[in-house]
């Protein structure tokens, strides 16, 4: 799907950089920015998810530890 993209100057200078540094056209890497970032928030709520269902599995053990 097409899709317009309006950058602000610095936006605009970052994403240059970036698709410079990585070798690609600008649209390449802001897809890739995009993608990564997505991978990231999800990889992020799963650790989170995770880490709050150990805690209440195992709190009892987590409190004896603390002792």
């Amino acid at each position: 799907m097409a899709m317009n993209l309006r950058l602000t100057d610095e936006q605009d200078r970052a994403l240059t950089a970036l698709a410079e540094a990585e070798g690609v056209s600008k649209n390449e890497a802001a897809g890739r920015a995009i993608m990564e970032r997505a991978a990231r928030l999800m990889r992020e709520r799963d650790v989170e998810h995770f880490a709050l269902e150990g805690a209440g599995r195992y709190q009892s053990l987590l409190d004896r530890l603390a002792q």
